[in-house]
């Protein structure tokens, strides 16, 4: 059974007096496995993310995980934002406690659960440093802790590196797939959405594409090349799979 089923979205919105169609009849599943969405700016994919999880409401379609429909929040699918999200007025910890707190965790236990996801990600010893002194790259690493605490089954990671320079962008594309792989996390489904090319054939099992709004799917990409791949950076196979998702997506225009 797949992990997420995404069955014939359509979703507008209405601007002044105007209805804009931003997805169209979106269909495609996931099973445990990395997931990479790419698409022409403003073809809906961050709105097809929040709709997965529960965020938003699709005007027709459905949204499973593991065969039940998905219409609100849940902690077995949780999300990166770009912009990292992070309440400023709390510090690192407090920030990843907040969706703990929210499940009815004692406030002992998940300040325990909290500091051990923020070591995950490189971020011991700042569990008491706020975000205007945390760099990008430090606070979406809070943000990838928080959605982690909960343990889901599915992160969902919406253009996560796009705000970051690419030194730190890299580290962190590097950091995710060694979660993605740790045999101790039961997440092991992972969706993001990217306009990197390059970005998504590193990172993916799959890839796949979306026409300018309003977004539908006009290709898949499978990426066979071994991991870990930073030693195929430089393979053809690796250039081969990037020209094939950039040839759909110059099709789709």
């Amino acid at each position: 059974m797949a992990v997420i089923e995404v069955k014939g979205i359509t979703k507008s919105f209405q601007i002044e007096r105007s209805k804009i169609k931003v997805l169209e009849d979106v269909s495609f599943s996931v099973g445990e496995e990395f997931l990479c969405v790419v698409g022409p700016s403003g073809c809906g994919k961050s709105t097809l993310l929040r709709i997965i999880a529960g965020l938003e409401g699709p005007d027709s379609g459905e949204v499973l995980f593991r065969g039940q429909p998905l219409t609100a929040p849940t902690p077995r699918v949780t999300m990166v934002f770009q912009l990292f999200g992070l309440l400023p007025w709390k510090t690192a910890l407090e920030n990843v406690e907040v969706a703990l707190e929210a499940q009815g965790i004692e406030k002992g236990a998940r300040a325990e659960i909290a500091k051990s996801y923020l070591r995950m990600v490189g971020l011991e010893g700042f569990e008491n440093t706020y975000p205007h002194d945390l760099s990008g790259g430090m606070k979406q690493r809070v943000g990838i802790a928080r959605a982690l605490a909960l343990r889901p089954d599915v992160l969902l990671m919406d253009e996560p590196f796009s705000s970051l320079d690419e030194l730190t962008a890299k580290a962190l594309r590097s950091l995710t797939l060694e979660i993605w792989a740790d045999p101790s996390l039961p997440t092991n489904t992972f969706i993001m959405v990217s306009h990197n090319v390059e970005e998504a054939v590193f990172m993916a099992d799959r890839v796949i594409v979306m026409s300018p709004r309003p977004g539908r799917v006009i290709g898949e990409v499978r990426v066979d090349i071994p991991r870990p791949r930073v030693r195929y950076l430089r393979d053809p196979m690796y250039f081969k799979y990037i020209d094939e998702v950039v040839g759909i997506l110059e099709r789709g225009k």
